[in-house]
Parts: structure tokens; sequence; C-alpha cells
């Protein structure tokens, strides 16, 4: 199929496509590298009146660190966060970007309009809800800050108003004393993953913090705090292999698995999947958090 008739514009500043989008009323769509948009156009599952191409907009075109954050614009593609030593800063998005389509993809596709698609597989909303990240919604009454956690409401469903673009997302650095884990699986490297885990782990003096956020089990990335299961973990045998917290996390995330099955997957497969991926993850996370300074190399 192809996509069904639009009109296109291409603004060069925010406020000229603050504008356009919302003279559509609600039917235009923004584009930037057009990864997630494109097959949902060519297979009319959506059918917008206006494409608002935002590629001219140099406001958006930022990625740089700011003070404790870095701060990724909208046009920004992922290919090339991947590639800049600045992205060291924020070791899961490192570790994450590999595993995003293929790389082919990443040279067009842009880390906010991943955000923005938020398909309940993908990779970048799970890192953005376990770094509890900030992203900056714009519209005609100005802009405001989104929670990752409060930003995706489902499937292919955000906080975003229908006249409002998502501007930039800002992700913390990583300090010393945390530690970083991800992984997912999928049929192929590339597809959409049958289950995917991203973990945090923060150690500060005798406080220990851990963090897991599932993705492809659920219709939204799905977040825990896991401290507990991991001290636990810990004042058993004083170490957190992968085993041991398979034992102390197998509660959450059966609970964290509630997708039904597919042709791909059972549900029953997925908690198991999930529940490999968990142990493995936050136990690398928990060591790289002992021994690093808050980068990982990758």
């Amino acid at each position: 199929m192809k996509a069904a008739p639009f009109a296109y514009v291409r603004p060069s500043s925010l406020s000229d496509a603050v504008a356009e989008l919302a003279g559509t009323s609600g039917g235009g769509k923004v584009i930037a590298g057009g990864q997630s948009l494109a097959p949902v156009l060519a297979m009319r599952l959506a059918r917008p009146d206006t494409l608002v191409d935002i590629n001219s907009v140099q406001e958006l075109d930022e990625f740089a660190l700011s003070g404790d954050h870095l701060h990724i614009g909208a046009t920004i593609r992922q290919r090339r966060v991947e590639r800049d030593p600045l992205s060291r800063k924020v070791p899961l998005l490192r570790l994450a970007l590999p595993w995003v389509g293929h790389r082919e993809l990443r040279s067009r596709g842009t880390v906010c309009g991943s955000l923005a698609h938020a398909d309940p597989a993908a990779e970048l909303p799970a890192v953005a809800c376990c770094l509890d990240a900030d992203l900056t919604l714009t519209g005609p009454q100005g802009s405001r800050q989104v929670l990752a956690g409060e930003f995706f409401g489902g499937a292919m469903t955000t906080a975003l108003g229908p006249d409002e673009i998502l501007t930039s997302v800002r992700l913390p650095v990583a300090a010393a004393g945390e530690g970083f884990g991800f992984a997912e699986i999928a049929r192929r490297h590339g597809d959409f993953a049958l289950a995917g885990l991203a973990a945090r782990v923060r150690l500060r003096g005798d406080r220990t913090e851990a963090t897991l956020t599932a993705f492809g089990v659920s219709d939204r990335a799905v977040t825990r705090d896991v401290s507990a299961e991991l001290r636990a973990a810990l004042s058993d045998m004083g170490d957190a292999t992968a085993d041991r917290l398979k034992g102390t996390l197998a509660a959450v995330v059966d609970e964290m698995v509630d997708t039904e099955g597919d042709a791909h997957a059972s549900q029953d497969y997925r908690r198991r999947l999930l529940l490999t991926l968990a142990g493995r993850e936050l136990s690398k996370a928990y060591e790289r958090a002992r021994k690093g300074n808050g980068e990982v190399a990758t």
C-alpha cells in the first residue's frame, strides 16, 4: 500500500512548526526521521492531513551536555548519538542504541521520534523510563516538562497533545557508584523484542538502590524498584549472582509481564525470558556500580 494523500510543510523555526501543527486542528503529524511514521502511513494505519517536517528547525538540532544532563533535540539521529563520545556520559543509552533496529534505520531515525511513537517493544522508551528522563513538549501555549514515567500512556499513546511537538529529551549523566545493564531477546537482531530489560543500580554510601524497566511485555515500558530484591540477594551470600537474583526477582518479573501470548511467544515464555535477563543484567549493573566511575566501556 501507499500513504493516503497529505499536505507537506517544512517550517524553518520552532514557532512556525508549532503554528503549522496547530493549524491542522489535530489532523497533522510531525516528521523528522520518519522511520516510525513512514511504515504507519504506508499501511494507512494513520491518515494525517498534513505532515510538518521539522528537519529545518535549527533549534531542535542540539546535542550537548547541560549541567548533569545530556540534552538531545528532536532532530538528532540515533546513529549520531550512538557514535558520539558524549553518549558515554549516559551508559544505559550507549548500551541500548545498538539494539535499535538496524544501522541504516538508526542513520535516519531520531531519539525523540522513537519516544513519541511509543512502541511497547521499543528500546528508547525503556531507557527514558529507567533513567527517569525529562521530556520537553512545546505547543501554542509554550513548553512544559513531563517525566518519562508520566509520558507513556499505553501502546502508541503519549501525553503529547495534538498541537504539541516533543522538542527534546534530557537524560541524567551517570555518577560514580552507578552501573547499568541492557539486553533483549528477538527472533533476529533488529526485530521487535520478545522481551527486553534495562537495569540501573546506584550505590550511595550504605544504600543500594536498583531499578528494572522491562519492554516488549506490556502495553508500555514497565518500571519497578527492585532495591529490596537486590539487597536480599546481597544479604544472603554477600554477592549478587544472576542465579541468586533470579530467585529474589521471580515475583516481580511475573507481575511485570501482562501481555497476552501471540504467534511469537506465550506469556509464560516471555516471563522466563525476562527473568533470565533480569538476573543477568541486574548482576552486571551491580558489578559495574561497584567498579565503575559512572561510565562503562561498550
